[in-house]
């Protein structure tokens, strides 16, 4: 479960008012298209560490309450949360910031800085690499690089922390879960991720430089250009 935001409470007329019929109530708890099932749901909570000082608690206990109150109510409920962070003083309802920030489809859509065809003729007009991490790809002279979803993510993750050697043991722990289909990577398999990485990145792979004995950083080169993505990308909370 994600951060969730909480509207503020309707009155107990309007409350009635948006009860849905008997006819449409079921319609409605079940959008689901044919041949899929629900797995669960995503909330996004707006509120700073101010606001919730204010109210005598703060963003840990807030997380902690909720993920206690799907174990009471579903005690089989997994829950995963995620602390989206945001430029300091940046403008906007708290909600669409955190929902900016944590990547949600609609909000992106609705506050992208440079629409889609502006950035494909950015793309083109670089002759190098453009890391685009607002639209989760690599242009490599003028041409998508075919990265899997795991091998972006391991190349963003290297660029945020860009500067910083990056152990392998940190990017199996950040990266990887016991859910996913291939499994949790050991420490020696991380080198065979890189690898793969690093071979679709062509005459740019030294981007992604190994540190003897430590792990890997990224190393920005002058034709190598960074698209960031309107907010800072969140960090497990």
């Amino acid at each position: 479960m994600t951060l969730a935001h909480i509207d503020s409470h309707p009155s107990y007329e309007q409350q009635l008012d948006r009860q849905p019929s008997a006819e449409t109530a079921g319609r409605r708890l079940s959008a689901v298209p044919d041949g899929a099932e629900a797995r669960g749901f995503v909330l996004y909570v707006g509120v700073d560490e101010a606001k919730a000082a204010a109210a005598g608690t703060d963003l840990g206990a807030l997380v902690q309450a909720l993920k206690a109150l799907a174990a009471d109510l579903v005690p089989s409920s997994e829950t995963y949360a995620a602390v989206a962070l945001a430029p300091e003083g940046v403008g906007g309802r708290d909600v669409d910031v955190v929902r900016l920030a944590l990547q949600e489809p609609a909000a992106l859509a609705r506050h992208r800085s440079v629409d889609d065809e502006e950035a494909d003729e950015l793309d083109r007009a670089h002759s190098g690499v453009v890391i685009d991490i607002s639209r989760k790809r690599v242009v490599l002279d003028n041409e998508i690089a075919q990265l899997t979803y795991k091998e972006f993510e391991l190349l963003q993750f290297l660029v945020l922390r860009e500067g910083r050697t990056v152990g392998r043991s940190e990017l199996i722990d950040s990266l990887w879960s016991a859910a996913d289909e291939d499994g949790v990577p050991n420490e020696r398999t991380i080198d065979v991720h890189v690898r793969r990485l690093r071979s679709k990145l062509g005459r740019y792979e030294d981007i992604v430089r190994t540190v003897r004995g430590v792990g890997y950083r990224f190393d920005r080169h002058a034709d190598v250009s960074i698209r960031h993505a309107s907010t800072p990308s969140p960090d497990l909370f």
